[in-house]
């Protein structure tokens, strides 16, 4: 009996083995014939192109209607506590009980955090013109078309309490193609809020749309532009001292305004070169970029003398300083206002990575500062259109 079933096996094989080799003689022969034919490769590569744009519509259409559907699921949440139904200590019950159902049913996606997004995507979106009224027969489509980012996006854009700075950083997401990743990165660096501060708002912008879209840790990502230090409490005459005393004595604030990457090193750290002595104010360490980063404190406004004095310490820190495994350090020229062009002048080309960055101790007015952003915006895009 073996001997018959091991008889069949080897038919089988050589019968797989004669199909294959026919399959194989039609590819050389197609192959072969393809090369004669003229604009070949022309429509094959149309093709995969076209295969490739059908497959990012599908994904971007599927969502689209995903995000539509967690906006309608947020909806009837909201709703059904209108009729009277949300009570003291019953919202957070409610929730559980739709993510038990609901994650019975249909496995993963329905956590009571998840449903609160929802419940709150809708809140926060609920003025969206729809094209369709929502009714027992509504269409996702319609409401679709009002969410062209993916929801993930949305999810990071509930967590920005301002209204403004929320549609700023949605519509930059949108403009830019911005992924996930990309738009978690601007918001965590408060670019909207330094977009505003900044005297020159439509440098910032254009420098924003140039970013490239990668993961690349680059000191200019990492290092903020301008500083906001309100938290200092500083009235209007202090001297570089008094400044350094209060940036030390707020050190928790600095380094929350640092970014979350900062550590501090240390202040005032000596260094001699020939017979003179220098002190540099405040050094840090920062981790994604693996460097030092030395700061310089300025009163005044930015001077090309700025940028040769860092240049010298930068050189002296990478020399004495770094270890092995660290990146060349970084210098950080934090002073009170700086003009674009000597800056420009004085900081490109260098061995060595300085930074020039303005710092405000007091905010004016936000909603002066935000038509100036409008206007920086349209000034740029009309740059670009010409």
């Amino acid at each position: 009996m073996l001997g018959k079933w091991t008889n069949l096996i080897d038919i089988e094989n050589e019968k797989l083995l004669m199909d294959k080799g026919k399959n194989t003689k039609n590819s050389v022969k197609a192959r072969e014939t393809s090369e004669h034919l003229v604009g070949y490769d022309a429509i094959v590569d149309g093709i995969s192109d076209l295969l490739e744009s059908a497959r990012r519509t599908s994904a971007q259409a599927v969502n689209a209607i995903m995000t539509a559907t967690y906006w309608e699921i947020g909806r009837r949440i909201v709703e059904y506590e209108q009729t009277g139904n949300r009570r003291a200590g019953y919202g957070i019950a409610l929730l559980e009980h739709i993510s038990t159902d609901l994650t019975t049913k249909y496995k993963r996606g329905f956590s009571v955090r998840n449903l609160r997004n929802m419940r709150s995507f809708y809140l926060a979106y609920k003025e969206i013109e729809i094209r369709q009224a929502v009714t027992a027969e509504f269409d996702l489509s319609a409401i679709a078309q009002s969410f062209p980012l993916p929801w993930t996006s949305y999810v990071k854009l509930l967590n920005i309490k301002s209204p403004e700075a929320r549609t700023f950083y949605e519509e930059e997401a949108l403009r830019g193609g911005w992924s996930t990743r990309q738009l978690e990165r601007q918001i965590s660096t408060q670019f909207y809020t330094r977009a505003l501060l900044s005297k020159n708002k439509a440098a910032m912008l254009k420098k924003m749309d140039d970013s490239q879209s990668s993961d690349l840790v680059t000191p200019e990502e990492e290092i903020k532009n301008p500083f906001i230090l309100e938290f200092l409490g500083l009235k209007d005459e202090y001297s570089e001292s008094e400044l350094e005393d209060a940036l030390i004595h707020r050190l928790e604030d600095f380094l929350l305004e640092l970014g979350n990457n900062f550590t501090f090193v240390g202040r005032q750290r000596k260094l001699r070169i020939d017979d003179e002595w220098y002190r540099v104010d405040l050094t840090f360490f920062h981790r994604r970029l693996r460097a030092l980063v030395i700061i310089d404190l300025k009163l005044g406004k930015f001077t090309h003398a700025d940028a040769g004095q860092m240049h010298m310490y930068l050189n002296y820190a990478r020399e004495h300083w770094t270890l092995p495994d660290e990146n060349p350090p970084v210098g950080l020229i934090l002073c009170a206002s700086k003009g674009s062009m000597v800056a420009k002048y004085s900081l490109e080309g260098l061995q060595n990575k300085v930074l020039a960055a303005e710092y405000r101790t007091a905010l004016p007015n936000e909603n002066e500062l935000i038509e100036e952003l409008k206007k920086a915006r349209k000034l740029l895009e009309g740059r670009m259109k010409s």
